[in-house]
């Protein structure tokens, strides 16, 4: 949650910065935001490369795992199929983008900013972040009602760091590599699934 915590504050921050036009024009231009992209997808690949707790992970895995990254991504799109009903304002098409961030904030909406605007861009951010704070507050409540994969689907790209020790507190350590494993893949859906549908 402290981490959580942090990062709204920066987001904050950004945001009166922003306003009240602290910085030169040059820094909150449209390169700065391409190069932080490129940035973001370079310490994503190094993070996956490096850990070779998640490479030994990937080679073991029994296929049937992937029904939990797999089953994030349909309720994913049905539930912002769902959403667009109710929102005049945004299409079917700009709702799937905003949830195939899968809660990974950070990227998706720099690429869905880039691809779509900044409207768009601040709402996959708010959106996704809220997706993060609600798994982390509401996981025990979750494993206890829908069962224990449903934290893990809550908490999308993010089960295999932020929300990962309130999940493995929640359902149990035994389901701490099946989480890793599902954020894993969310994580690295997120640059492919978004230029696709956008």
């Amino acid at each position: 949650m402290k981490n959580t915590l942090i990062i709204l504050v920066f987001f904050v921050a950004g945001l009166f910065a922003g306003l009240f036009s602290l910085f030169p024009e040059s820094f909150t231009g449209e390169q700065m935001t391409i190069y932080v992209l490129y940035l973001l997808l370079f310490l994503v690949g190094l993070g996956v490369g490096a850990n070779q707790h998640t490479l030994k992970l990937l080679r073991s895995v029994n296929l049937r795992i992937f029904l939990v990254p797999l089953s994030v991504v349909i309720g994913t799109f049905l539930g912002t199929l769902v959403y667009s009903f109710f929102d005049d304002g945004l299409t079917l098409r700009e709702c799937w983008a905003v949830g195939s961030g899968f809660g990974y904030y950070s990227l998706s909406s720099v690429i869905i900013k880039e691809m779509a605007g900044e409207s768009l861009g601040v709402i996959a951010l708010l959106s996704n972040i809220i997706r993060e704070i609600l798994t982390l507050l509401l996981a025990p409540v979750l494993s206890r009602v829908f069962g224990r994969y449903a934290p893990i689907s809550a908490g999308g790209a993010t089960s295999m760091d932020t929300t990962l020790p309130m999940i493995t507190r929640s359902v149990g350590t035994e389901y701490a590599a099946i989480s890793v494993f599902s954020g894993l893949i969310l994580t690295l859906l997120v640059p492919f699934i978004i230029p696709l549908i956008l």
